[in-house]
């Protein structure tokens, strides 16, 4: 979830993802992604927190801890272009746009994050990742994921954009922006999204955001009778399926 100052509040960075995706086509989305086999299995120029801490916070090993850092941050490069990375251990890339072409190359899977990184000199900033929330994709799916949700500030001189063939559409939104729209029918959002962005909006700045201490239970929903129907249960549902736009009033996942 990358997330910046603006004149209202923090603004999260979201995608509208492609109708030909197989899992949650047309849904409004974070960026992310899977974690590769090449993603924390080679040495890496390493700055904030280590695989220890991560795996403590996300309970889980050290070297899965790795990995899902690792894959954060390719993803986040991916996806929208941000590279948390930097020349050394205290600074940033200023500028990703020169990285566009190794991009790519990461997108195909024809280069890791690992020889990315050491090919042009560059330490993994796991400092400016904040570990956030877990959930896991109910049993009822075809599709199952166990997520990680990590927040970061997109740094100073890079700007998110859309160069993705996942995502028809990028905007930054404020949360309750975009819940509004969510409320609306305009756009479509899973719990797990729902769930993060009401976190969000209890927050006055990205420096809040960041200094936030989270306690991070994994999430599973399950199906559940409430009222004669059968719903998903998870924190707050409640609060979900009242404000869920009736199905003739959905426009997000149509024609993308």
């Amino acid at each position: 979830m990358l997330v910046r100052d603006g004149a209202n509040g923090p603004e999260i960075f979201l995608q509208r993802r492609s109708g030909a995706m197989a899992f949650a086509a047309g849904m409004t989305v974070f960026p992310g992604g899977g974690v590769d086999p090449s993603d924390g299995t080679a040495e890496i120029a390493w700055a904030g927190p280590e695989p220890a801490w991560w795996a403590q916070r996300f309970a889980t090993t050290e070297p899965r801890a790795k990995a899902l850092v690792c894959a954060a941050v390719r993803e986040t490069f991916e996806e929208c272009g941000v590279l948390l990375a930097g020349p050394t251990a205290e600074g940033v890339v200023s500028d990703s746009v020169g990285h566009r072409a190794v991009r790519d190359r990461l997108e195909r899977r024809e280069l890791s994050l690992a020889a990315f990184l050491a090919e042009q000199q560059l330490v993994l900033r796991a400092d400016l990742l904040r570990p956030w929330a877990n959930w896991i994709t109910p049993v009822i799916e075809s599709r199952r994921y166990d997520t990680r949700f990590f927040v970061a500030v997109v740094p100073e001189g890079q700007r998110a954009d859309g160069a993705t063939s996942e995502a028809v559409e990028v905007r930054w939104r404020t949360p309750a922006e975009a819940l509004a729209r969510w409320r609306s029918g305009t756009d479509v959002l899973l719990p797990p999204t729902w769930a993060q962005l009401v976190a969000l909006g209890e927050f006055g700045s990205t420096a809040d955001i960041l200094a936030a201490q989270r306690v991070i239970d994994p999430i599973l929903p399950v199906l559940a009778e409430a009222d004669g129907k059968q719903l998903l249960s998870f924190p707050d549902n409640e609060r979900y399926f009242a404000d869920l736009p009736d199905i003739g009033r959905l426009q997000g996942s149509v024609g993308t």
